[in-house]
Protein backbone atom coordinates (compact mmCIF):
# COMPACT_ATOMS: atom_id res chain seq x y z
CA UNK A 1 0.00 0.00 0.00
CA UNK A 2 2.66 2.40 0.95
CA UNK A 3 4.79 1.49 -2.59
CA UNK A 4 1.26 2.07 -4.38
CA UNK A 5 1.12 5.47 -2.30
CA UNK A 6 4.65 6.59 -3.82
CA UNK A 7 3.77 4.97 -7.09
CA UNK A 8 0.67 7.25 -7.51
CA UNK A 9 2.86 10.22 -5.97
CA UNK A 10 5.71 9.69 -8.86
CA UNK A 11 3.24 9.75 -11.17
CA UNK A 12 1.39 12.95 -10.30
CA UNK A 13 4.67 14.31 -9.98
CA UNK A 14 5.58 13.43 -13.45
CA UNK A 15 2.20 14.55 -15.15
CA UNK A 16 2.73 18.19 -13.18
CA UNK A 17 6.53 18.29 -14.39
CA UNK A 18 5.29 17.39 -18.00
CA UNK A 19 3.04 20.29 -17.78
CA UNK A 20 5.62 22.36 -16.33
CA UNK A 21 7.94 21.19 -19.46
CA UNK A 22 5.52 22.86 -21.73
CA UNK A 23 5.33 25.74 -20.14
CA UNK A 24 8.67 26.33 -20.34
CA UNK A 25 8.83 25.09 -23.59
CA UNK A 26 6.74 27.78 -25.08
CA UNK A 27 7.75 30.77 -23.15
CA UNK A 28 11.49 29.74 -24.42
CA UNK A 29 10.13 29.78 -28.00
CA UNK A 30 9.07 33.29 -27.22
CA UNK A 31 11.97 34.75 -25.19
CA UNK A 32 13.99 33.22 -28.27
CA UNK A 33 12.40 35.41 -30.72
CA UNK A 34 12.41 38.47 -28.72
CA UNK A 35 16.00 37.43 -28.46
CA UNK A 36 17.27 37.27 -32.04
CA UNK A 37 15.33 41.24 -32.78
CA UNK A 38 17.24 42.49 -29.81
CA UNK A 39 20.50 40.82 -30.77
CA UNK A 40 20.28 42.35 -34.60
CA UNK A 41 19.97 45.57 -32.78
CA UNK A 42 22.61 45.12 -30.84
CA UNK A 43 25.26 44.23 -33.53
CA UNK A 44 23.73 46.53 -35.54
CA UNK A 45 25.38 49.20 -33.31
CA UNK A 46 28.12 47.59 -31.78
CA UNK A 47 28.98 47.77 -35.95
CA UNK A 48 28.01 51.50 -36.02
CA UNK A 49 29.62 52.32 -33.03
CA UNK A 50 32.60 50.30 -34.08
CA UNK A 51 33.04 52.14 -37.48
CA UNK A 52 31.61 55.77 -36.06
CA UNK A 53 34.76 55.48 -33.81
CA UNK A 54 36.84 54.36 -36.74
CA UNK A 55 36.37 57.18 -38.34
CA UNK A 56 36.76 59.81 -35.30
CA UNK A 57 39.93 58.25 -34.88
CA UNK A 58 40.87 59.12 -38.53
CA UNK A 59 39.93 62.65 -38.15
CA UNK A 60 41.36 63.24 -34.38
CA UNK A 61 43.55 60.83 -33.99
CA UNK A 62 43.80 58.33 -30.64
CA UNK A 63 45.21 61.02 -28.38
CA UNK A 64 42.67 63.58 -28.97
CA UNK A 65 39.44 61.38 -28.59
CA UNK A 66 40.96 59.97 -25.35
CA UNK A 67 41.55 63.51 -23.84
CA UNK A 68 38.03 64.24 -24.91
CA UNK A 69 36.71 60.86 -22.97
CA UNK A 70 38.81 61.28 -19.72
CA UNK A 71 37.45 65.49 -19.89
CA UNK A 72 33.81 63.29 -20.05
CA UNK A 73 34.37 61.23 -17.28
CA UNK A 74 34.15 64.22 -14.54
CA UNK A 75 30.82 65.38 -16.18
CA UNK A 76 29.07 62.39 -17.03
CA UNK A 77 28.18 59.60 -13.79
CA UNK A 78 27.02 56.43 -14.37
CA UNK A 79 23.93 55.31 -11.98
CA UNK A 80 23.56 51.46 -11.93
CA UNK A 81 21.40 49.26 -9.96
CA UNK A 82 20.26 45.79 -10.33
CA UNK A 83 16.87 44.48 -9.47
CA UNK A 84 15.62 41.10 -9.03
CA UNK A 85 11.85 39.59 -9.26
CA UNK A 86 10.31 36.02 -9.31
CA UNK A 87 8.59 35.27 -12.57
CA UNK A 88 7.50 31.35 -12.90
CA UNK A 89 9.53 30.66 -9.84
CA UNK A 90 12.82 31.80 -11.97
CA UNK A 91 14.80 34.39 -10.47
CA UNK A 92 15.32 37.53 -12.90
CA UNK A 93 17.27 40.09 -12.81
CA UNK A 94 16.31 44.10 -14.32
CA UNK A 95 19.09 46.19 -14.87
CA UNK A 96 18.14 49.77 -14.09
CA UNK A 97 21.02 52.17 -15.80
CA UNK A 98 21.45 56.32 -15.97
CA UNK A 99 23.79 58.21 -17.16
CA UNK A 100 23.73 61.82 -15.41
CA UNK A 101 25.13 64.77 -16.59
CA UNK A 102 26.54 67.48 -14.45
CA UNK A 103 27.05 69.89 -16.89
CA UNK A 104 24.72 70.85 -20.13
CA UNK A 105 27.76 72.07 -22.54
CA UNK A 106 29.99 69.01 -23.77
CA UNK A 107 33.79 68.70 -22.54
CA UNK A 108 34.84 69.50 -26.05
CA UNK A 109 34.95 72.50 -28.81
CA UNK A 110 33.97 72.14 -32.17
CA UNK A 111 36.86 73.71 -33.89
CA UNK A 112 39.64 71.04 -33.08
CA UNK A 113 37.17 67.80 -33.17
CA UNK A 114 35.86 65.33 -35.86
CA UNK A 115 31.98 65.81 -36.88
CA UNK A 116 31.92 61.88 -36.30
CA UNK A 117 32.38 62.61 -32.46
CA UNK A 118 28.86 63.85 -32.05
CA UNK A 119 27.31 60.84 -33.81
CA UNK A 120 29.27 58.13 -31.85
CA UNK A 121 28.31 59.59 -28.48
CA UNK A 122 24.55 59.41 -29.75
CA UNK A 123 25.45 55.66 -31.27
CA UNK A 124 27.30 54.70 -28.48
CA UNK A 125 24.26 55.65 -25.69
CA UNK A 126 22.11 53.88 -28.23
CA UNK A 127 24.48 51.10 -28.07
CA UNK A 128 24.53 50.73 -23.69
CA UNK A 129 20.81 50.51 -23.69
CA UNK A 130 20.85 47.53 -25.94
CA UNK A 131 23.27 46.03 -24.42
CA UNK A 132 21.57 46.04 -21.13
CA UNK A 133 18.25 44.91 -22.90
CA UNK A 134 20.21 42.43 -25.01
CA UNK A 135 21.68 41.08 -21.32
CA UNK A 136 18.93 40.66 -19.89
CA UNK A 137 17.08 38.50 -22.11
CA UNK A 138 20.46 36.83 -22.88
CA UNK A 139 19.99 35.66 -18.81
CA UNK A 140 16.69 35.19 -18.53
CA UNK A 141 17.04 32.58 -21.73
CA UNK A 142 19.80 30.92 -19.89
CA UNK A 143 17.83 30.49 -16.44
CA UNK A 144 15.11 29.14 -18.52
CA UNK A 145 17.01 26.81 -20.40
CA UNK A 146 18.90 25.87 -17.31
CA UNK A 147 15.39 25.03 -16.15
CA UNK A 148 14.18 23.12 -18.77
CA UNK A 149 17.13 21.35 -18.27
CA UNK A 150 16.42 20.55 -14.57
CA UNK A 151 12.61 19.92 -15.03
CA UNK A 152 13.69 17.08 -17.92
CA UNK A 153 16.21 15.15 -16.22
CA UNK A 154 13.59 15.06 -13.19
CA UNK A 155 11.22 13.32 -15.89
CA UNK A 156 13.94 11.38 -17.20
CA UNK A 157 14.59 9.82 -13.38
CA UNK A 158 10.89 9.89 -12.65
CA UNK A 159 10.43 7.70 -16.04
CA UNK A 160 12.75 5.53 -16.22
CA UNK A 161 14.61 4.90 -12.95
CA UNK A 162 11.82 5.80 -9.95
CA UNK A 163 8.44 4.52 -11.43
CA UNK A 164 9.38 1.28 -13.36
CA UNK A 165 11.42 0.48 -9.64
CA UNK A 166 8.20 1.07 -7.82
CA UNK A 167 5.68 -0.60 -10.30
CA UNK A 168 8.89 -3.77 -10.07
CA UNK A 169 8.91 -3.62 -6.24
CA UNK A 170 5.38 -4.01 -6.47
CA UNK A 171 5.05 -6.72 -8.59
CA UNK A 172 7.20 -8.51 -6.90
CA UNK A 173 5.06 -7.97 -3.22
CA UNK A 174 2.04 -9.41 -4.96
CA UNK A 175 4.22 -12.20 -6.22
CA UNK A 176 5.49 -13.24 -2.88
CA UNK A 177 1.14 -12.75 -1.62
CA UNK A 178 0.20 -14.53 -4.31
CA UNK A 179 2.84 -17.44 -3.73
CA UNK A 180 1.79 -17.05 -0.08
CA UNK A 181 -1.96 -17.54 -0.59
CA UNK A 182 -1.24 -20.48 -2.99
CA UNK A 183 1.43 -22.21 -0.27
CA UNK A 184 -2.18 -21.54 2.58
CA UNK A 185 -4.71 -22.74 -0.04
CA UNK A 186 -2.57 -25.91 -0.78
CA UNK A 187 -2.08 -26.57 2.95
CA UNK A 188 -6.04 -26.24 3.43
CA UNK A 189 -6.68 -28.30 1.30
CA UNK A 190 -4.39 -30.95 2.21
CA UNK A 191 -5.70 -30.43 5.92
CA UNK A 192 -9.23 -30.94 4.72
CA UNK A 193 -7.99 -34.13 2.92
CA UNK A 194 -6.20 -35.22 5.76
CA UNK A 195 -9.56 -34.65 8.19
CA UNK A 196 -11.75 -36.51 5.22
CA UNK A 197 -9.82 -39.74 5.21
CA UNK A 198 -9.78 -39.55 9.44
CA UNK A 199 -13.49 -39.51 9.42
CA UNK A 200 -13.76 -42.51 6.60
CA UNK A 201 -11.21 -44.35 8.37
CA UNK A 202 -13.41 -43.62 11.94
Amino acid sequence: MVLAKRLNFATKGETYLEFKREQLMFTIKLIWKEYNKLRIEFISLFKQSLLKLNHTYEEMGKYGLNLISRLSKIQHKPVIAIRYKKKAGILVSHVDYKLSREEVLPAYTFENTSHYLDDLIIVLNQFFDALIKFSEIEDLLLKYSLNFKKVNRRINGLKNIIIPRLKEDIKKIKDVLEEIEREGYIRLKKTKDLIINQQKNI
